[in-house]
């Protein structure tokens, strides 16, 4: 026989759960806000429960305890794996992130960081139950279309270069339910898959993390948004409609056929085009069709690099490699150029160490040797995209 879920409303910020002879109590928290740090400090305190749950990552709370890790980043590796965007992406949330705490004197994820201190002071146990940031970012851009893609890309960059910084009284309405149920509907209006991985997955992930625990007394420390989908799972998994099973969301979406073919695809029908030049038109066609395909590929990705002030060798190396690896489906322009970049332009320690600092300003991507190799993979990877359709354009025309 299932129980029946009782929820309490304890103020602003703590919802008390009970399941049976279980007991959760939910903290929402505004992550960067001084008031939310304190709460957590003495809920734990005064609760004294079996057990605490922590909204973080065990990869961000070693991130979060060793500020220093930066400095043993692979960068190459980072290349070769091109890994470079969802990097680019992770540097950006966490400036944002980063300046939203700035103006309070509070560094992101230390509610947190209270919460696992607490823990340990008292002698209780606690776990990480939020799955991890890679998943979250990588399941969010797969399952988004071509535009969606775009609408992140520019959100991230807007966040990332603004000025403005939230006050004191802007973070603390963070944790009011009316102000996050509002910005959840125009998250969803705008981005519906971005939001379901962001935020409906998440509020599943954390609920069943949470109720899986066989502990009587838990305190739960969670993002406020979070907190009214995570009760609803409560709900729905006490009940027995849903198993609670996480398999499915802690995996990133296959690629559908399209985008697995696309890289065969592309470079099969310049290939096709190129040789029905030859045989339709003579020599002369042929290889002017292939002139046109090198110059119109090599110049853009070329281009690109000198937009991110590469180095003349990785400038020269865009150029050349471009219209090669347009056709060879194993490894982008980004790869070599990249790899090219750091060879040239050893980072030193001190870019490593202003690393979250110098995203949000736009002048140190050209300063901070790191960005700038990550600025060159995108540009001329961006560059190089370009000069595939436009160069696959002008192939056409010769035909017609």
């Amino acid at each position: 026989m299932n129980n029946t879920v009782l929820v309490k409303k304890e103020g602003d910020t703590v919802t008390r759960v009970t399941i049976g002879d279980k007991e959760i109590c939910l903290i929402g928290t505004a992550h960067v806000s001084p008031d939310s740090v304190k709460e957590v400090q003495d809920i734990i305190s005064n609760e004294k429960p079996d057990h605490v749950c922590v909204e973080i990552d065990a990869g961000r709370y070693k991130s979060m305890n060793q500020p220093q890790s930066w400095k043993d980043m692979n960068i190459v590796k980072i290349i070769k794996e091109q890994k470079s965007f969802l990097l680019i992406a992770n540097l950006m949330l966490s400036s944002f992130q980063k300046r939203m705490g700035s103006s309070v004197g509070m560094k992101p994820g230390e509610d947190m960081k209270a919460a696992i201190d607490s823990a340990e002071g008292e002698g209780i146990n606690f776990s990480f139950i939020d799955r991890e940031i890679q998943v979250t970012l990588k399941r969010a851009w797969a399952k988004s279309n071509f535009w969606d893609k775009n609408k992140v890309l520019a959100v991230l960059l807007s966040s990332a270069f603004s000025s403005e910084e939230a006050s004191a009284q802007d973070i603390e309405e963070l944790k009011d339910r009316n102000e996050l149920e509002g910005m959840m509907d125009e998250l969803a209006k705008e981005l519906p898959k971005v939001k379901e991985v962001l935020i409906d997955e998440r509020d599943q992930y954390l609920a069943v993390s949470t109720f899986k625990r066989p502990e009587k007394k838990i305190v739960s420390v969670v993002g406020a948004g979070h907190v009214p989908g995570m009760i609803k799972w409560f709900e729905s998994l006490e009940s027995g409609e849903k198993d609670g099973d996480l398999k499915e969301i802690s995996s990133i979406p296959p690629k559908s056929l399209l985008s697995k073919s696309l890289p065969f695809v592309i470079p099969g029908v310049v290939i096709t085009l190129i040789a029905l030049g030859f045989i339709f038109n003579g020599a002369d066609v042929g290889f002017d069709m292939i002139k046109r395909w090198f110059l119109t590929n090599g110049v853009l990705s070329g281009l690109g690099a000198i937009i991110a002030l590469g180095h003349p060798l990785t400038i020269l190396a865009a150029f050349i490699s471009a219209p090669i690896t347009s056709l060879n489906p194993l490894i982008g322009v980004g790869i070599v150029t990249g790899v090219v970049e750091t060879a040239l332009r050893k980072p030193r320690v001190e870019d490593f160490e202003t690393l979250t600092e110098s995203v949000s300003h736009f002048k140190s991507w050209y300063k901070n040797r790191v960005l700038r190799i990550l600025l060159v993979v995108a540009l001329s990877t961006i560059g190089s995209v370009a000069g595939t359709w436009i160069g696959g354009a002008f192939l056409a025309t010769f035909l017609g």
